[in-house]
């Protein structure tokens, strides 16, 4: 148990000289920053701590190794009621291809809802509507290489349309997950949208000139480049009751370090206590971020069905709501 101790504390104590200096930080220099956006209803519960805890299709998002505990084949649906009336969804699907190889699909798509169309000169709207979507398809292979090591890796489809213009571009994601073998620990890490710079495109950035600068009458706005928010993650989980074969209850702890490029390094910390493989209620909290409060969640897992449920406080921006069903077939 020191070993966990030791660990957690260096992971909080880490955190908090970089979260609480508010000079440079590197926060709006980033493009896609929904891909940031916590998906999978029980990591969601669990405070976002995920990298070591996943398991199955719904850990894909925290770590493409996550994919390696899928006994057969794995199907995951997810809605979630986000902030300011966005709403996003998750699809992923999961199958073992060989006793070592394992494969999956995952879907994210995002919606703003439909927003009022303003301009410079109609500050009050011009009767027309508009939305945001945002879409992350990802194809990820893992592979058990060890009874205790499984690495994976993911390549992803990113798109982003606002009302006329559009962003699109491939990014990679590489996960690991190993279990030490010392106190049951078990590590976890990962590297997620690592890419070339995006920039938008489309004919929302076209502007009408004369026929004696442009022969077609329009001229296109280049717009900057700028980078994905790549993410590092570290983390570690551990069973604090239970773990053993034949064990009927099981309590597991998981905490996270997390450092996104535009951002300061913040920790998720995490609790999930299973009974008999069949109830599960969750708990967790983020340290040292500027909204994400506390999170509470639960399941219920009957024959290959698994329901799942995520609360999640934001404080001044109030609360999300999120609900999950999974299939083990």
């Amino acid at each position: 148990m020191r070993y966990l101790f030791t660990v957690i504390l260096s992971v909080l104590l880490f955190s908090r000289p970089f979260a609480q200096e508010e000079a440079v930080t590197k926060v709006a220099t980033s493009a896609a920053n929904w891909l940031k956006i916590d998906n999978g209803v029980r990591a969601i519960g669990m405070g976002g701590s995920h990298v070591a805890s996943g398991k199955g299709v719904s850990g894909i998002y925290y770590n493409p190794s996550s994919i390696a505990y899928i006994e057969s084949s794995e199907l995951f649906y997810s809605k979630s009621n986000y902030l300011a009336g966005i709403t996003h969804n998750t699809l992923s699907y999961g199958t073992r291809l060989s006793p070592a190889d394992y494969f999956a699909v995952h879907l994210f798509y995002l919606d703003s809802g439909d927003m009022e169309v303003t301009t410079e000169r109609s500050p009050d709207g011009t009767l027309e509507q508009f939305s945001v979507t945002n879409l992350s398809f990802k194809m990820a292979y893992s592979r058990r290489l060890t009874d205790r090591l499984r690495v994976g890796g993911a390549i992803k489809y990113i798109r982003e349309d606002i009302f006329t213009a559009y962003m699109q571009s491939f990014v990679f994601d590489l996960g690991s997950n190993f279990d030490t073998g010392i106190y049951g620990i078990v590590l976890g890490m990962s590297v997620s949208n690592f890419g070339p710079e995006v920039q938008f495109h489309g004919e929302g950035l076209e502007v009408v000139v004369a026929d004696t600068t442009a022969r077609d009458g329009k001229l296109s706005r280049i717009t900057q480049k700028f980078s994905v928010p790549l993410i590092f993650r570290l983390g570690l989980e551990k069973d604090l009751v239970g773990g053993e074969e034949g064990d009927a209850n099981r309590l597991t702890v998981s905490v996270d370090g997390i450092n996104p490029i535009d951002y300061t390094v913040y920790g998720a910390l995490g609790l999930e206590f299973s009974w008999r493989d069949i109830a599960f209620i969750r708990a967790g909290t983020r340290l040292y971020h500027d909204t994400a409060g506390f999170s509470l969640g639960g399941g219920l897992k009957w024959s290959m069905f698994t329901i799942d449920y995520a609360y999640v406080d934001y404080g001044i921006l109030k609360n999300t709501q999120q609900f999950g069903i999974s299939l083990n077939f």
